[in-house]
């Protein structure tokens, strides 16, 4: 009996059954990008600009979830990846990445040199984009929030359109503010307050990626904890290779050898070990070795 845990088997995936929100949102977010854009270029309102780059993050990490679950069903025909193209998801995830701080250095640099300078902005388009901006990003939460609870992968999309959405009522607040004080600076403290929003948020975002592209056991769980568990399985005289790290959101991955005492049972040893990892730590895919005490040929492995 073979069990593969590549590509074929991610027809139970749990972003896949939540595909057509995550297009559905692509098509909603990236059209609205497009019109914000504009609206922001013709009012003169950097709010607004920052706010439509912002969007255009937004498409770049929906249309990387939305790829994640069509690709991940793929079968490999290369033979090559063993792991299946679950990893396109993180290398989309630093693209948004290097997107995002780019609007947020764009968008900051531009406040900077507003300081000091009246600006006229029309603020009517400007309200009316920030409003119609807000009414779309509600309609795809309330489209992705009940993939949110399912799967890693579409409730980063859902977290990452919440903050878009912070970001269209700071539009909605400057052009009423503007509008009845006529002070055109507001839009420059707005848009620099979104362009640190998305630099901090970019900054975060990449400290997950490099994580993950660096092998890192997953966040919430402790080596140190999972090595001791697996020391405490009855049969088990000790435990060594434990490593542990983050295929893709949401996947996370063990391979660990242990040795079996005198006398036990290979099989429920292994079994036990492969339960507690699922249950106490959600790791379901594991690779354990076990081994016989007079085994030594995991000591001459140089690293």
């Amino acid at each position: 009996m073979t069990h593969s845990h590549g590509p074929g088997a991610a027809t139970g995936h749990a972003g896949a059954a939540h595909r057509w929100r995550l297009a559905v949102a692509v098509v909603l977010i990236g059209v609205f990008f497009v019109v914000e854009l504009i609206a922001g270029l013709l009012s003169g309102s950097l709010a607004l600009i920052s706010d439509a780059g912002h969007m255009a993050a937004d498409v770049v990490t929906l249309a990387a979830a939305l790829s994640a679950t069509i690709l991940a069903a793929r079968p490999d025909r290369s033979g090559r990846r063993t792991f299946g193209n679950y990893r396109l998801e993180v290398f989309a995830s630093l693209l948004a990445v290097l997107i995002m701080l780019g609007v947020a250095v764009f968008v900051v640099i531009g406040g900077i040199g507003r300081i000091g300078r009246e600006v006229e902005i029309d603020t009517g388009p400007m309200l009316v984009v920030g409003v119609l901006g807000l009414l779309v990003n509600l309609i795809v939460l309330r489209m992705l929030q009940g993939g949110a609870a399912e799967s890693l992968n579409v409730k980063g999309a859902y977290l990452e359109v919440l903050a878009d959405t912070v970001g269209s009522v700071g539009v909605i607040v400057a052009a009423i503010l503007i509008r009845f004080t006529g002070a055109s600076w507001i839009d420059t403290a707005v848009a620099l307050a979104v362009g640190g929003f998305i630099a901090v948020r970019a900054v975060l975002l990449a400290k997950e990626v490099l994580g993950v592209l660096g092998q890192a056991a997953p966040a919430g769980i402790d080596p140190g904890v999972v090595q001791s568990e697996l020391e405490a399985i009855d049969g088990v005289a000790d435990v060594h290779d434990l490593h542990l790290w983050t295929l893709t959101s949401g996947m996370e991955v063990a391979t660990v050898h242990l040795v079996v005492a005198p006398g036990f049972d290979p099989h429920p040893v292994l079994d036990a070990a492969q339960e507690l990892l699922e249950s106490r730590h959600g790791i379901a895919h594991a690779t354990v070795q076990t081994e016989p005490t007079d085994h030594h040929g995991c000591l001459e492995i140089g690293w």
